[in-house]
């Protein structure tokens, strides 16, 4: 089925890829197989959808736009087993399709680039019922989900995506690979949920509270960011320097603070 035939939608922030060569990378760093549980997130025309059936006949998709749903059902037929679950993602459960499937999901998408930050926090609620995330994104938003500590793209989501995955930037994807075109530079991440917390984090609501208070207040010293948040004397009992810029510390470092109790 032709590409050209179906509008890409501003509201749905779509681009389609078409770019066979990345779709093949793609497909590879994924490295799908037989009798895993697949979800992919937003198929649109089905680019990556067609390639990843081919490797493990069954393929559960979470698709919001009701008119591409028929032709990816008609373009997957045959092809394997095809789940369409109609809906938004930011409001699917998909904790509960973990259950239903038996075991973690494997998360694929090319996300859609205007909630792709929601959509991030909505699937690291569910990250417990999740085995690994490979999503297309933002090239500067996987840059900043990457970024270590002192960058100036090392932030609020750098620090919070820690808590509960690794992140590992794979490769860059231009605009031509899509249809149409986007305004900008396309990435690939691989989000792989932590066994075990990477540190201890007693109160994950004053952790986010902290977070959110350094980053908007980057340029200030983080005695002055943090003040009334955290007492004076946490800098002593972590051995943080309270002089130091927020930006600097290492997400390990902002548990420290927050857990921090006289």
């Amino acid at each position: 089925m032709s590409t050209h035939s179906h509008r890409a939608r501003k509201r749905f922030g779509q681009h389609f890829l078409h770019d066979a060569h990345v779709i093949a990378q793609i497909i590879d760093a994924i490295d799908p197989q037989p009798g895993q549980p697949l979800v992919e997130v937003g198929p649109g025309l089905g680019a990556l959808t067609l390639p990843l059936l081919a490797q493990c006949r069954t393929l559960h998709v979470v698709e919001l736009d009701r008119d591409v749903i028929p032709r990816l059902e008609a373009s997957a037929a045959g092809h394997g087993e095809l789940t369409v679950h109609q809906g938004d993602a930011l409001a699917f459960d998909f904790s509960a399709l973990a259950v239903t499937l038996g075991g973690p999901l494997r998360l694929i998408g090319n996300l859609p680039y205007n909630i792709s930050t929601p959509l991030l926090f909505h699937f690291l609620e569910a990250s417990e019922a999740v085995c690994d995330m490979h999503f297309m994104l933002q090239k500067e938003v996987v840059d900043r989900m990457a970024a270590q500590p002192g960058g100036k793209d090392y932030g609020r989501l750098t620090v919070m995506l820690a808590t509960k995955v690794r992140v590992e930037k794979l490769f860059n994807v231009g605009p031509g690979s899509f249809r149409p075109p986007p305004q900008v530079d396309s990435a690939i991440v691989r989000l792989v949920p932590h066994a075990a917390p990477p540190f201890p984090l007693p109160d994950p609501a004053r952790f986010a509270e902290l977070v959110v208070r350094c980053f908007s207040q980057r340029r200030k010293t983080l005695r002055n960011a943090v003040q009334g948040v955290v007492p004076p004397e946490a800098f002593t009992g972590t051995g943080i320097d309270p002089q130091r810029r927020p930006e600097t510390l290492s997400p390990a470092e902002f548990g420290a603070l927050a857990a921090w109790t006289p």
